[in-house]
């Protein structure tokens, strides 16, 4: 694929909208597991902060003292990252955990004695950083009066390695999700695409002539272009038909005169004038060869329709017709044509096609003529084959060209097996000429017709 590729494209924004949905997800998650460590911290915290407080008093000498010691024994061990101070506002007093050893807490000072409780963060023993929860609170007259601030805090370190290791345990579950959104991204490409593919389907199936028009079996968001392709293939078709009448009226206007021509020409040959004859035969000759050029050139450009054709039937018209011809009286017919036998082919075309195998057959044939229809699989032969004198092989290419002529007596443009040929290919049959000693045959073969 390249990035001309719809599909990649798609495939491409889903990949990226994807990366930055995982991005902010994951970024939002953390930020919230981040907070949530917090809460715990600051309930964990505040128990302690709230024990301290219960447990402030004075003791014999009048200054400030713990009545009882915090029950967590991380407060005694020096430097364990959980610490508590008490600082008496007005006396300076200082009372701290065990845990903070030779080390005072810088406690920020706060504007109103409400009782709340206060966040911040701040340098701790061995430059550190600390999470505080402090409270500013007043004390009773028993206590000496004035204000104190009560504070406890840990060491932010450990939110941050709580949330780290969140971050590394959410890492696979994201890229799991990641994987299953693309997985769905794929899935959505490739089914929201599948229309397009039976679109090309269909147009190729047009082309090929098995169907005739896209239908209407589509998408309501691709309907309208198959709509407007049908629309284009009525009007190419409309065109093409009052192309292939126009031409045909006037191959059939000129047909007659030009028929009239030869005949005088063949009459000045008896009474001499052979050079004349000559002159004349030859000119008469490129008026054929240009009449059924421009026939030919129509039926070519017209459109490979759904098609077929009743083998049969073609067969007894043009028989018919030929049997009552001067080279057609003097021979003995052989047809053996299935009554059933069709072929992917406008009947007019195979007319055309098998009617001059069978006139050049006719012309060269010395007894006998013989029309043989077969199907074998999915494969429909019809053979026309004469005991004249066949053709040299390595002529063979050179009677398929268009006026290649290799008998110059008779009045023919040599444009039949021309014409023949170009009628096969132009709906996928292919027409052979073999030699059968004595004689030619010619079989056009037409595959994926139906059984």
């Amino acid at each position: 694929m390249t990035f001309r590729s719809l599909r990649l494209r798609l495939l491409i924004a889903g990949v990226v909208s994807t990366a930055i949905a995982l991005g902010l997800a994951g970024y939002g998650l953390t930020v919230l597991f981040e907070r949530h460590v917090e809460r715990r911290f600051d309930a964990e915290l505040s128990a302690h902060l709230n024990q301290l407080t219960a447990h402030l008093e004075r003791d014999a000498s009048g200054q400030l003292a713990l009545s009882t010691q915090p029950a967590d024994p991380r407060f005694e061990v020096p430097l364990s990252g959980l610490y508590w101070q008490i600082v008496h506002e007005q006396n300076g007093t200082v009372l701290r955990s065990r845990s903070l050893w030779d080390a005072e807490l810088a406690l920020p000072a706060e504007a109103e004695v409400d009782d709340a409780i206060h966040h911040h963060r701040i340098p701790g023993p061995g430059k550190t950083q600390l999470y505080l929860l402090q409270r500013r609170v007043a004390l009773p007259a028993r206590m000496g009066g004035g204000t104190a601030r009560i504070a406890v805090a840990c060491e932010s370190s450990e939110i941050a390695t709580a949330v780290h290791e969140f971050a590394l345990d959410l890492t696979p579950l994201l890229a799991i999700l990641g994987a299953l959104l693309l997985a769905a991204a794929w899935l959505q490409v490739t089914v929201g695409l599948r229309p397009l593919a039976a679109i090309r389907t269909r147009l190729a199936g047009v082309r090929s002539g098995k169907t005739q028009r896209m239908g209407s079996e589509f998408p309501d968001e691709v309907q309208p272009l198959a709509q407007e392709i049908d629309a284009l293939i009525d009007a190419r078709d409309a065109e093409l038909a009052k192309a292939k009448t126009r031409a045909g009226d006037l191959a059939h206007g000129l047909r007659t005169p030009l028929q009239v021509l030869q005949a005088e020409i063949e009459r000045l040959a008896k009474d001499g004038h052979t050079a004349a004859a000559l002159n004349l035969s030859t000119v008469t000759r490129s008026m054929q060869g240009t009449v059924e050029r421009e026939l030919a050139r129509v039926r070519l450009a017209s459109s490979r329709r759904a098609s077929e054709a009743n083998v049969a039937a073609v067969i007894e018209q043009l028989a018919r017709v030929v049997q009552r011809t001067p080279d057609g009286e003097r021979l003995d017919w052989i047809i053996d044509v299935p009554p059933g036998l069709t072929a992917p082919i406008d009947h007019d075309d195979l007319s055309e096609a098998v009617g001059n195998l069978i006139e050049n057959a006719a012309r060269h044939a010395r007894h006998t003529l013989s029309v043989t229809g077969t199907r074998s699989a999915d494969t429909v032969s019809l053979t026309v084959a004469d005991d004249g004198t066949g053709i040299p092989e390595d002529q063979v290419q050179e009677v398929l060209r268009r006026g290649g002529r290799l008998d110059e007596r008779g009045s023919g443009a040599g444009l039949g097996l021309a014409i023949a040929n170009e009628i096969a290919e132009s709906w996928g049959a292919t027409l052979t000429l073999e030699n059968t000693r004595p004689g030619l045959a010619a079989t056009l073969r037409f595959t994926s017709a139906k059984a």
